[in-house]
């Protein structure tokens, strides 16, 4: 851009100074030829191509031709102050680009100091995020801040109350939740299985398994768990999705053991979001790799993988430990010595004794 505007320049010296060399009669002969040129041009179109280089020499002559003698541009005097104040305009925008006012950027760790308050404070509003990074030496104002969540994604502060995710770990430690899974043998029978999952110590109880899950199958493996929980006395609340398997019955049956039932939304399968992780996780590393042929082979293969998935099967979630802690402390010396689970399936390994 800034080329063709010197160009255009250029050649409009070099016609200023042609003009000059001419004589009085030729100039008026060649004014009178490009007047017939444009009346050509004009009747074959309605509307010309301007190019920018075009605007700025027509809007540069304008300023020394008084306005009565505009009539000789092939545009109307209105385009013309419209293209200088369009060139003002340009050059004004250009000096606030290079000035760059406002106030000074957040610094990355404000920035970073702002989110993390405000995900471990979810109840904090913005005046209250204001006053904690004063004490920590930033100062920042408080629509500064509520900026920096919006850009993030965060919703408004504050939040009111806990998200499910919150409360289930809160609540964690007497929690318990069960669901039932399915498992298609080689002869094609449907079996069901229940479980129950601690989901503090993330501990799992395979209650049983069954072609027919009735009533009172189910309500006597809730009476089996209670059994257990009569011996713990840790539990005080199951959560369990709205299967008409789990009657009344069931909820009586637990309600005796000081347990209370809470039922998950309608169609909300994250609110039961560990008992789904452990489906998944027996299907992806159990059964998506056997041949199960019938509920008692199914009962077997269940209970050997609750007992690796409790005592040797770290887990991210306990920063990779095991549900059920080992009661010998972890050798640093010695032979690894590798144990098959499942016919090889499973490998779990450890240290020999010296």
């Amino acid at each position: 851009m800034f080329f063709l505007i010197v160009y255009a320049g250029f050649r409009l010296l070099v016609d200023l100074v042609a003009v000059q060399l001419r004589g009085e009669r030729a100039v008026r002969l060649e004014l009178i030829v490009l007047r017939q040129e444009i009346r050509m041009c004009r009747r074959r179109t309605n509307r010309l191509g301007w190019r920018p280089t075009d605007r700025l020499v027509l809007a540069a002559l304008s300023r020394y031709l008084p306005r009565s003698a505009w009539a000789v541009f092939p545009v109307r005097p209105e385009t013309l102050l419209r293209w200088h104040r369009e060139l003002v305009r340009r050059k004004w925008a250009l000096f606030a680009r290079r000035r760059r006012p406002g106030r000074p950027a957040v610094s990355p760790e404000c920035r970073d100091l702002v989110l993390r308050l405000a995900q471990e404070n979810p109840r904090w509003g913005y005046q209250r995020l204001q006053g904690e990074l004063a004490k920590l030496g930033q100062r920042v104002s408080a629509t500064t801040i509520r900026s920096i969540l919006q850009r993030q994604g965060g919703g408004p502060a504050p939040r009111r109350g806990p998200s499910w995710r919150e409360f289930l770990r809160a609540q964690a430690s007497g929690l318990l939740a069960c669901d039932f899974f399915t498992v298609e043998t080689v002869r094609l029978q449907l079996l069901y299985v229940l479980f129950f999952i601690e989901l503090h110590s993330r501990q799992v109880f395979v209650a049983g398994c069954t072609e027919h899950p009735t009533e009172g199958w189910v309500t006597q493996q809730a009476r089996n768990l209670g059994w257990q929980i009569e011996e713990d006395g840790r539990f005080r609340l199951l959560i369990c999705d709205r299967d008409t398997k789990f009657s009344r019955s069931f909820d009586e049956v637990l309600a005796a053991q000081g347990v209370r039932v809470i039922r998950t939304p309608y169609r909300s399968p994250k609110a039961n979001a560990y008992a789904e992780r452990w489906v998944g996780t027996v299907r992806r590393e159990c059964l998506d790799w056997l041949l199960i042929r019938g509920a008692n082979h199914l009962e077997r293969v269940l209970a050997e993988f609750a007992m690796h998935y409790n005592a040797a099967r770290p887990h991210r979630g306990l920063q990779l430990r095991t549900p059920i802690p080992s009661a010998v402390s972890p050798r640093h010396v010695g032979k690894v010595v590798r144990h098959d689970r499942l016919g090889g399936l499973i490998h779990e390994y450890e240290r020999a004794a010296a």
